[in-house]
């Protein structure tokens, strides 16, 4: 009796728990093969696939690939009423954020960085990669036929993805770039009218596979004031102008025929709306609409309405041919993300100022104590009911945003910026190397979690 008993504990949690780390590991070690042949092709050794053509690559993916997978899942996956089902996806990258940027600040109290480092230390152990990442893992997940999450695997977790990618890019292209600007502390003004000098040397890293992975052709977006504190510089001139410097204007007014400075003053702009402008007018928005997130705009609004969604998707649509033909593009956007992160790791790792506490610091606070909120995060909006029920892809996805290392847009961002471009480089070079193991960790146990959720 007891073996009996024994026997079937054996068969139903041992060989269950055996097969859950084998259908998390496994997509993991695919995902592994892929990195490394990039790796090997990009080795600066061996050279067998020269850097421009891992250069080129990239750019296929960011224009073509990536934006053919978006299209065709999300366009065919996306309603009315799942638009309104799927709104904490959204929210949670806010929410991601908002606590990456609190543990981040805990960092840069606990381990001292460099002060002009404060802002890129918050700001690597803040954002993730909410975009390419995510998608090659679920792409590997749903690869299985045995995969946990049921029929329909692939299509829902790209949905869910690219969903929240638009969210993640005008952060970036907002929040993060302004945050990114050089400190004003290592700029001077020579002469009063002329350009600012810096005091510090940049590195160029402008022709690295790093800034071309995610932002093809980079440089062509710098502006006047890209690699200067310009913000920084307008709000100290703002804040620092005294009402004596507003020139005296003579006018005819009323009975004395005079417009007192006070009058003019009244007229001028509000010191915060000139400040809020300002800023505005340095946001690069137009820089938003990329191909990824005019596939993602294109594929909501085909998507939520049903006379469009039916003449693009479904069997008998009129140009099914033309989706059908998307979705075999899309199909090399996992393979060809993860052999330009092999290129990328291939480069090794640039000399950094920012210290090893500190690179330790936000490598173990981005990779394994942030996840560890996000799973607290996401049981808690379970428990609320502010999730879909019964819905573990959606579950999985949500967990994802809290596992990912840096994004490695944040080194394009940085080299566009002129601020930390090496230190940048550095991190998320030692990120994504750690990642390897700590996403092996976390995968298996959110399989483990989601038979609980």
């Amino acid at each position: 009796m007891i073996s009996r008993y024994l026997s079937e504990f054996y068969e139903n949690n041992v060989q269950s728990s055996g097969e859950d780390v084998r259908s998390a590991i496994v997509p993991l070690l695919k995902l592994l093969a892929l990195t490394v042949i990039g790796l090997v092709l990009a080795h600066p050794k061996t050279q067998i696939i020269p850097k421009a053509t891992f250069k080129l690559l990239s750019k296929l993916v960011f224009a073509l690939f990536l934006p053919c997978l978006i299209f065709s899942e999300l366009g065919e996956s996306i309603t009315l009423e799942n638009m309104v089902q799927w709104w904490f996806i959204p929210v949670n990258v806010l929410v991601s954020t908002l606590v990456g940027c609190f543990l981040g600040y805990l960092v840069v109290i606990i381990c001292r960085p460099p002060p002009e480092f404060n802002r890129l230390t918050i700001i690597m152990t803040a954002f993730g990669n909410t975009g390419n990442l995510p998608l090659a893992v679920v792409g590997s997940v749903c690869h299985s036929s045995d995969n946990p999450f049921g029929p329909h695997c692939r299509s829902r977790g790209v949905a869910y993805v690219s969903f929240a990618q638009w969210v993640a890019v005008i952060l970036v292209y907002t929040l993060v770039y302004h945050m990114m600007e050089p400190p004003l502390e290592y700029y001077e003004i020579v002469e009063e009218g002329t350009e600012i000098e810096e005091q510090l040397p940049v590195n160029d890293m402008s022709s690295t596979l790093l800034v071309e992975a995610e932002w093809p052709d980079m440089e062509e977006k710098e502006t006047e004031h890209s690699k200067t504190p310009f913000i920084a510089r307008i709000f100290n001139s703002i804040s620092n102008v005294s009402q004596s410097t507003i020139p005296d204007i003579v006018g005819f007014s009323g009975e004395s025929g005079v417009i007192s400075p006070r009058s003019i003053r009244c007229l001028a702009e509000p010191r915060v709306v000139r400040r809020i402008r300002i800023v505005a007018e340095q946001t690069p928005l137009r820089h938003i609409l990329q191909p990824p997130t005019i596939a993602s705009l294109l594929a909501i609004i085909i998507g939520t309405v049903p006379q469009l969604k039916a003449f693009f998707f479904g069997d008998d649509a009129p140009l099914n041919f033309f989706t059908n033909s998307l979705e075999i593009v899309a199909g090399a956007t996992v393979p060809s993300v993860m052999l330009i992160l092999g290129g990328v790791l291939a480069e090794g790792p640039n000399e950094s100022q920012l210290g090893l506490r500190t690179t330790v610091g936000i490598c173990v606070t981005r990779l394994l104590l942030l996840p560890l909120f996000g799973m607290g995060i996401v049981a808690l909006a379970d428990t609320l009911d502010l999730l879909i029920a019964g819905d573990r892809m959606y579950r999985f996805v949500l967990l994802l945003q809290y596992t990912t290392p840096s994004a490695i847009l944040l080194g394009a961002i940085a080299s566009l910026r002129g601020y930390a471009v090496s230190e940048a480089s550095a991190l998320i070079f030692w990120q994504h190397l750690f990642a390897l193991f700590s996403f092996s960790l976390y995968i298996v146990i959110y399989f483990k979690l989601l038979v609980i959720f």
